[in-house]
């Protein structure tokens, strides 16, 4: 049985109307992310051997998850990234875990657990000490998705040895969270927040993997080609509204609006080739780890950039009724423009084109 894409598609306005109005107060999609979750969404990352669809943890659930994330963006950005992280947690955990680990990360989802993966560090990063019979953690995370509401949390944490660790954290019961961000511009209903650790004790099996594993190539790259799948849907939705409200106020025959609209549709459809490529690549086999951490970071820049493109031309077509809050194209340029800040643009675009200079880009087979 295939996804209920449909079924989503009826719930995309739902989702629109309930990110614009908890915008001001920065609540949680909590109506969003139910209807999500009986949609099955939440569990489709599962392996099929553990019960879901593999979109994101098989090779054949790439172009799946790329439909779910990109349609997802086009409701709700900030739904989008809590999906996104949910399904980088359950990824993380099938590739580096033990069968054990999956077992109880399937379970969990199943009883409707929110996974989320929390690594930026706080002015105390996250540490640990391992006795052999508890880990005990220490310090903070900043910038976590879902901090009031993720279940499971994947961690990264430094060992007394200096080693990275991924530590999975239920979060039931443990750790102080907070929406000490609450004053951030966009993506404002992600919930994003802190979470202090210290004082956790857990059992040795929440370690998740090997020394390293969190940022090890290509994984550690790739990973970003569903960040990529959710921002589209945000430039989807934009270029939409851009033509809507131009054909409603009678300006869509002006020659300079329909060269705003051509662009914004060459951008939009230049990110989604992009991100498909990606897809394909991050999730195919047989690709030298090299070239699928080079794609997908030309991909990244790709899509910031179509991006960039199409919040100007949107603002410039609209004018300043794409500053009114009552107009919700206002939310979602500040929601996507967020989206897209992603860390180290610069060098991820100078690594990659290096990569390439001397070697051609890979050429992933798929459906067309």
């Amino acid at each position: 049985m295939s996804f209920p894409f449909a079924a989503l598609v009826k719930l995309l306005p739902a989702m629109e109307q309930e990110a614009s109005e908890n915008d001001g107060a920065a609540a949680f999609p909590h109506d969003g992310m139910a209807h999500l979750r009986r949609l099955g969404a939440f569990s489709a990352p599962l392996p099929p051997a553990w019960g879901g669809r593999g979109y994101g943890t098989e090779p054949g659930g790439a172009l799946g998850l790329l439909r779910l994330l990109r349609m997802v963006g086009q409701g709700s950005l900030a739904v989008g990234r809590l999906l996104e992280g949910h399904v980088n947690a359950i990824r993380l955990v099938a590739r580096y875990g033990t069968d054990a680990h999956m077992r109880r990360v399937a379970a969990d989802v199943r009883d409707g657990a929110l996974l989320g993966i929390w690594v930026t560090e706080g002015v105390e990063p996250v540490r640990f000490h391992d006795d052999g019979a508890a880990i005990i953690l220490h310090g903070e995370k900043l910038f976590a998705s879902g901090a009031l509401q993720v279940t499971r949390a994947l961690i990264t944490a430094r060992a007394p040895d200096g080693d990275t660790r991924m530590i999975l954290v239920p979060r039931d019961d443990a750790g102080a969270a907070s929406l000490s961000i609450g004053g951030i511009s966009g993506m404002r209903g992600a919930g994003t927040g802190r979470c202090d650790f210290t004082g956790v004790v857990l059992t040795p099996d929440a370690l998740i993997g090997q020394p390293g594993d969190y940022l090890r190539q290509p994984e550690f790259s790739a990973g970003a080609w569903r960040g990529i799948a959710v921002a589209l849907g945000g430039i989807d939705r934009l270029v939409d509204l851009l033509r809507l409200q131009l054909a409603d106020r009678a300006r869509d025959g002006d020659p300079h609006q329909r060269v705003r609209v051509g662009l914004a549709l060459i951008a939009r459809e230049t990110a989604a080739q992009w991100a498909r490529k990606a897809a394909l690549v991050a999730e195919g086999r047989g690709f030298d780890p090299g070239d699928v951490a080079a794609t997908v970071n030309l991909a990244r820049i790709a899509t910031e950039r179509a991006g960039l493109d199409v919040i100007e031309l949107v603002q410039r077509g609209l004018g300043l009724s794409a500053f009114v809050k009552a107009n919700v194209v206002e939310r979602i340029l500040r929601d996507l423009a967020t989206y897209l800040r992603q860390p180290a643009p610069d060098e991820t675009l100078v690594e990659a084109a290096g990569w390439f200079t001397r070697r051609d880009l890979p050429q992933p087979e798929g459906p067309a």
